[in-house]
């Protein structure tokens, strides 16, 4: 929920997607009421079909170190991604790139000159995947449980009463509780998550 992109940067790393997550997370700075019931931090353990393990830090919290990155590690060498390097495993730099625009830029320029081309991108099913990638860390972190994949995306538990919102005049579909405050997920408890 608060670093879907990096997330999204290792699914095409790995051309797939998480077959489980575990991990862990809480609130310990952002706890007032307009926070409503997020955590300001998690840490998730990924792992993919072929057993590679994405770990997945980030936290909301002011006044610390902050690093909104991609790092690979591997038998040979590591990988900064978003800062385009390679090193090999003694950390010589090996390789860096020669790009000189801006990544979000450069995707503009792709599918615009797709769409120039007559085609009609349609990345939906991709967008709807890598953001139940983030969902699937934070089902895992909200209830200190192993999620799998397949039981998360095929559950019916409903985590809110979308159905009841036509307009955005309609109420929240997470209302707070009697004092104003929200119901803060609970690792270990008996909620229902999937």
């Amino acid at each position: 929920e608060q670093h879907i992109h990096n997330i999204d940067v290792i699914n095409w790393l790995f051309n797939g997607y998480p077959v489980s997550a575990q991990g862990q997370g809480g609130r310990q700075v952002r706890t007032g009421d307009q926070y409503g019931e997020i955590y300001d931090h998690h840490m998730i353990e990924f792992t993919y079909a072929n057993g590679a393990t994405m770990l997945s830090q980030c936290r909301h919290i002011p006044g610390c170190w902050n690093s909104v990155s991609e790092h690979c590690h591997g038998a040979k060498g590591t990988a900064d991604i978003s800062g385009g390097k390679i090193y090999d495993a003694s950390g010589k730099k090996i390789w860096e790139t020669k790009g000189k625009r801006n990544g979000h830029q450069e995707e503009h320029h792709d599918l615009f000159a797709a769409l120039r081309r007559g085609e009609r991108p349609n990345e939906a099913e991709y967008g709807a995947k890598s953001t139940m990638t983030a969902i699937l860390g934070r089902l895992a972190s909200y209830s200190g449980q192993m999620i799998q994949w397949d039981k998360a995306i095929n559950s019916d538990v409903a985590l809110a009463d979308f159905d009841s919102l036509h307009s955005l005049q309609d109420e929240a579909p997470v209302k707070p509780l009697a004092d104003g405050s929200y119901a803060i997920p609970m690792p270990g408890s008996k909620t229902q998550f999937i």
